[in-house]
């Protein structure tokens, strides 16, 4: 119930992504997914079929899923399942974002602000190097602002990456969209090992930049630990 708000929801991780972020919590599936188990499409048919009426929606993540360019197929193959398909993403992909949202392969997207919108900070939070990366995810957002799909924007706050400055700005960018979260940066297993034991913000911290979203995003929130909730 955390990973889809309101929704009973499996979640399924797809391999691989574009992005090589410090903090990120799954290097495995990032940098070695062939040594992780593949979970056939005929066990999720199944698993769906046993609990039908019960589960109402899964979560596709990653890695970053779209990547795939079965995607679509996947998603298609969810939805005659009879359930909800929600989408995390970090935006990199606008062009398979936009088919799957006008081919209504989707019902939720939720897509990282990793940063502000400008070229020396996303490289410094996302790990890729694109010339047209800021542009990537420009793209996306609109998007998804302009669809009218149901959607949620989200930034794990990260100390030595991210201040209140940087949330006003991210803020400001999808202002208008229908939710913002900030998510509360967990140490532990990451793929820049300097992170691993990175102190949090602390409660207090996150609250200030609570109130630097707030001045243009009315309806920010907090996501993670403080806020009773797993990030």
């Amino acid at each position: 119930m955390l990973d889809w708000e309101g929704m009973l929801a499996s979640t399924i991780f797809l391999p691989r992504c574009n992005f090589r972020c410090p903090y990120c919590q799954n290097p495995e599936l990032v940098l070695n997914p062939e040594s992780l188990d593949s979970v056939p499409y005929s066990v999720l048919h199944e698993f769906f079929a046993d609990r039908a009426g019960w589960i109402e929606g899964i979560c596709i993540t990653g890695g970053e899923p779209c990547l795939h360019e079965d995607l679509p197929e996947l998603c298609s193959k969810l939805k005659g399942e009879g359930i909800g398909v929600k989408l995390d993403t970090n935006g990199s992909f606008p062009d398979m974002l936009g088919t799957l949202i006008n081919d209504k392969l989707i019902d939720y997207v939720a897509m990282d602000v990793k940063a502000p919108l400008e070229t020396t900070a996303y490289r410094n939070s996302s790990g890729n190097k694109r010339d047209d990366l800021v542009q990537l995810i420009d793209k996306s957002i609109d998007i998804i602002m302009s669809s009218g799909i149901k959607h949620e924007f989200r930034t794990t706050v990260v100390p030595m990456i991210h201040s209140p400055s940087e949330i006003e700005k991210i803020a400001m960018r999808i202002r208008g969209a229908q939710k913002y979260y900030l998510q509360y940066f967990s140490p532990g297993t990451t793929l820049d090992s300097r992170y691993s034991s990175l102190k949090p913000f602390t409660e207090d911290d996150m609250n200030t930049m609570l109130d630097a979203a707030l001045k243009h995003f009315p309806g920010s929130s907090l996501r993670g630990a403080s806020a009773g909730m797993d990030q």
